[in-house]
């Protein structure tokens, strides 16, 4: 990287850095509203002032889109050192299926629903993944393999914060008349709530039981990221056209990945943490800039989002995201259910 390149994007970089810096001290001060949720929340409000639009769109647009994307990837990889296929292992073979079959068919319906509206390029398969796998992140990964727009990204990140924040005050409200106990309702949290840092907000309240519960359903979930990311990589990889360029210039490189190296590296973080034994102090290491780079990551994803144009232009999608946030809700009741009964 050249310097005249560094000096392009440190700008933007640093701005998404700091930001990150001051969630985290509002973080601290509401520990009840997760560090994730308010960076990008924070993006979102900072992108609708306007005297500040002409600096995110001219001199700190290159930083705040390397931070979108590299820094997001690298935070994705990192999340594999979370996840030990032991514990996994661990939840049974009935609650790991349907782990599964709840992430396949929230999938699957929301990305029908999405394309039934005409909801454009690759905004129902970003809002699919978003709502089905892990909020912002699985947005990301899948914007990587599709090489989406930012423009059709910003709105499944906008709707995955605003579902995940709802999450965190209507599902413990809801977890007396269902009739939960603690490791129930962290299994539900779990299965339906999309950020990990989402999940942690909304499960803690009901207690350490709870909170463990969900931690590990969550991040199982996660784990189908990687396999979605390869079928999604796949089958663009088959409809895309080689360029009709020089082999040379272009070629196939034109192509899609079919599994990009992010998602690899996150596979081999998992096989990591399954079978090396880690000291303790690493793994906290490894969290804290983890989260820290997601942090930034998620800041400059929500500086793309424009409330005046998804005003204007959002209202299926909102219909979309509300759609399938019920969905997989009622669908992971219904898996609690079978997973906890007496058959």
């Amino acid at each position: 990287m050249t310097r005249s390149t560094s000096r392009a994007w440190l700008p933007g970089m640093l701005v998404a850095a700091g930001a990150a810096g001051i969630a985290f001290l509002v973080h601290l001060a509401f520990p009840a509203l997760p560090l994730l949720t308010i960076s990008v929340a924070l993006g979102m409000v900072v992108a609708q002032i306007p005297a500040l639009r002409p600096l995110l769109d001219g001199p700190l647009k290159a930083g705040l889109s390397l931070s979108a994307r590299r820094l997001l990837r690298i935070g994705i990889v990192l999340l594999g050192l979370k996840l030990s296929l032991v514990d996994i292992a661990g939840l049974g073979l009935v609650t790991i299926i349907a782990i599964v079959l709840v992430v396949i068919l929230t999938f699957g319906v929301t990305l029908l629903l999405g394309r039934m509206l005409g909801l454009p390029g690759y905004q129902p398969l970003l809002i699919a993944a978003g709502f089905s796998i892990c909020g912002a992140s699985a947005v990301g990964a899948m914007s990587a393999v599709t090489r989406a727009k930012d423009s059709e990204s910003a709105t499944p990140v906008a709707l995955v914060t605003l579902c995940g924040t709802l999450a965190i005050v209507l599902l413990p409200l809801a977890r007396i008349p269902l009739g939960f106990d603690a490791t129930e309702f962290g299994t539900w949290v779990g299965l339906s709530v999309h950020d990990v840092g989402q999940v942690v907000a909304t499960a803690q309240i009901a207690g350490p039981v709870a909170l463990a519960a969900a931690v590990v359903v969550k991040l199982t979930r996660v784990l189908t990221l990687a396999p979605m990311v390869a079928i999604v990589g796949a089958v663009e990889r088959r409809r895309a056209p080689l360029s009709s360029g020089s082999a040379v210039d272009e070629g196939p490189a034109k192509r899609p990945p079919i599994v990009p190296l992010f998602v690899l590296g996150f596979l081999a973080a998992v096989l990591v943490r399954t079978l090396v034994p880690l000291p303790t102090g690493a793994l906290e290491v490894a969290d804290v800039l983890q989260t820290a780079l997601l942090a930034t990551a998620l800041f400059a994803l929500g500086t793309g989002i424009r409330f005046a144009e998804l005003a204007r232009t959002g209202w299926k999608a909102l219909i979309v995201g509300l759609g399938s946030w019920v969905f997989i809700a009622a669908l992971s009741v219904v898996a609690v259910w079978v997973t906890t009964g007496p058959w």
